[in-house]
C-alpha cells in the first residue's frame, strides 16, 4: 500500500505560480512512475503531467511550457512548479503512482494510488 499526500495548493492571481508537492509512503519511491492529474466541477479528470523513475517526463497540451514536474527521491517527493497560472487552471490537483510498466502514462486508469488531491484557484 502506498500512500500519497498532497499540498500547496491555494489562491493566486492569474499570472502567479504556485509549488504543489506530493509526499509519497514506501521504500522504492526511486522505482516509481508519478504524475499529476486535475480535475475541475463537472469536467473529467484530466491528464497534467507525468515523470518516470528514470525522469523522463510528459505534459498535458494545455500546460506545456508552464508546468515543470520534477522529483527527488532523497525526500520520496514529486513536485508540480506552476507558472503564468490561468483561471482555466483552477481544479482540484492529484497526485498518482503508476502501475509497473505504466511509465508518463496520460491515462488516468493507469495509476493505482492516488492522493486526496489539493485545491488550486485561480482567480482573473
Amino acid at each position: 500500500q502506498v500512500q500519497l499526500v498532497e499540498s500547496g495548493g491555494g489562491l493566486v492571481q492569474a499570472g502567479g505560480s504556485l509549488r504543489l508537492s506530493c509526499a509519497a509512503s514506501g521504500r522504492t519511491f526511486s522505482n516509481y512512475n508519478m504524475g499529476w492529474f486535475r480535475q475541475a466541477p463537472g469536467k473529467e479528470r484530466e491528464f497534467v503531467a507525468a515523470i518516470s523513475w528514470s525522469t523522463n517526463t510528459r505534459y498535458g497540451d494545455s500546460v506545456k511550457g508552464r508546468f515543470t514536474i520534477s522529483r527527488v527521491n532523497a525526500k520520496n517527493t514529486v513536485y508540480l512548479q506552476m507558472n503564468s497560472l490561468k483561471p482555466e487552471d483552477t481544479a482540484v490537483y492529484y497526485c498518482g503512482k503508476a502501475m509497473l510498466g505504466r511509465q508518463d502514462s496520460t491515462r488516468s486508469y493507469d495509476y493505482e494510488y492516488w492522493g486526496q488531491g489539493t485545491q488550486v484557484t485561480v482567480s482573473s
